[in-house]
């Protein structure tokens, strides 16, 4: 639902090039050459933040037509300046990573819950294991191979936009540049090919 909300707020900010998320928890990446707001961290924060939160409201009826909101939503925001781009996707990739890790030990653990133990016997249970280990306890108590998780909650949520095309006129190419359509994608960003695939977006043109 999160990822909706994302994808108006590129839609609100083209300085926004990328944004990669799980659950209510996004990280946005503007152009390297944005003078948005005069890049005052503070406005920025504050705008796209708000903005986030508004959309939220508006939207929350399309999802939950028949759920109320008990208590206005809030989010909060910090800005961080990456020298690099190899910097900035080594930080996208640890997202990633700990999208993996949050989402493997929450199965494991509503998957326990649900077999009987107590939330604490859970935690206890799943104290200390990895990977391979969690992977065994889903695959032989439960049935569940991991990797058929559904993939948003593996992966998470990255937003960008399509790469801007030209349009045809009477089956000819005008030149004419189309506006990029914003995209939702639960690809692997870890790799490299993801971003080779999408050169357009880190070239913060």
């Amino acid at each position: 639902m999160a990822a909706i909300f994302t994808v108006a707020v590129l839609e609100e900010f083209q300085d926004i090039a990328f944004a990669y998320g799980v659950s209510d928890e996004f990280s946005f990446v503007l152009k390297n050459k944005s003078e948005l707001y005069k890049r005052q961290s503070s406005k920025i924060i504050s705008a796209v933040v708000s903005f986030f939160t508004s959309t939220y409201m508006m939207r929350w009826g399309d999802f939950f037509p028949h759920k109320k909101l008990k208590y206005p939503p809030s989010f909060d925001g910090r800005a961080v300046c990456y020298p690099t781009s190899d910097i900035l996707l080594d930080y996208l990739a640890w997202r990633q990573v700990d999208c993996h890790i949050n989402n493997q030990y929450n199965t494991c653990f509503w998957m326990l819950v649900k077999s009987g133990k107590s939330k604490i016997q859970a935690q206890d249970y799943l104290k200390g294991t990895q990977t391979r280990e969690k992977n065994e306890l889903l695959s032989q108590q439960f049935g569940i191979e991991y990797n058929s998780l559904p993939v948003i909650f593996r992966m998470g949520s990255s937003v960008f936009r399509l790469k801007e095309g030209v349009t045809e006129e009477n089956g000819e190419v005008s030149g004419k540049q189309v506006e990029a359509e914003v995209g939702v994608d639960y690809s692997n960003i870890i790799d490299q090919c993801f971003w080779q695939q999408h050169p357009h977006i880190l070239s913060f043109s």
